[in-house]
């Protein structure tokens, strides 16, 4: 657990560095042992990369203890640190979330990705409230184990079909300032691409912003108006 806490604590600093952090997404031990090679100074993994490496579809089809296992494999395998796509959390209450977490912990990583999706079409978010309970949740299975875990809290407001650009980016805010109150160290939100509506975000939510990188992105890698990749 010391070995943990020292990697969750150099993954929280990371996110606070001058630059941007870029976190590949590793979906087996050798890719992980490549982006650690490469000079990556953590690692992410990518839930769909390992549900399709193992036969199973995206959207928490793929049973926990599987999905545990491969981030286990991961997290042993290289020094830096490893932080996880959970999906929701492996279940629909924030009971479940508690016992991924102390599971994810056990495995190894020191940080964890945290849905609010669904996978209900007809609502394809949960309730924020229920949102905000899971997130507490995460963190209290790690005060059980005296671990730390990094809770990277994301919202799917950008990735649902078609949209309003105001609309979507109050709701967008509304879900991430709540889920930093509710502990979360940073927030994500993918599927957003404009670059003045990310400069706009990080400076609303007050903390880190993770954004999921295309080659849209790429030319805005040093920008001092939002800083962080995932």
């Amino acid at each position: 657990m010391e070995s943990q806490a020292n990697k969750a604590i150099q993954f929280r600093q990371l996110h606070r560095g001058p630059g941007v952090l870029i976190l590949p997404n590793a979906w087996d031990v050798a890719s992980a042992r490549v982006f650690e090679d490469a000079g990556f100074p953590a690692i992410a993994t990518t839930s769909a990369g390992i549900a399709f490496s193992l036969g199973y579809p995206d959207g928490q089809r793929i049973p926990r203890e599987e999905m545990l296992a491969r981030i286990g494999r991961i997290a042993r395998a290289v020094h830096v640190p490893v932080t996880a796509d959970i999906e929701a959390g492996y279940g629909s209450s924030a009971e479940a979330v508690v016992t991924t977490t102390l599971e994810l912990i056990q495995a190894g990583a020191v940080g964890m990705n945290l849905e609010d999706a669904s996978g209900n079409p007809d609502e394809p978010l949960i309730d924020l409230q229920l949102a905000v309970e899971k997130i507490k949740a995460a963190l209290a299975g790690a005060a059980q184990l005296n671990a730390q875990i990094v809770v990277n809290a994301r919202t799917d407001v950008y990735l649902l079909p078609g949209g309003n650009p105001d609309a979507d980016y109050s709701e967008a805010l509304r879900r991430l300032v709540a889920y930093r109150e509710a502990g979360a160290d940073c927030v994500f939100a993918p599927g957003l691409k404009d670059a003045d509506t990310i400069g706009r975000l990080v400076k609303a939510v007050n903390c880190p912003l993770n954004i999921l990188a295309g080659r849209e992105h790429l030319r805005f890698r040093n920008s001092k108006d939002w800083a962080w990749l995932a």
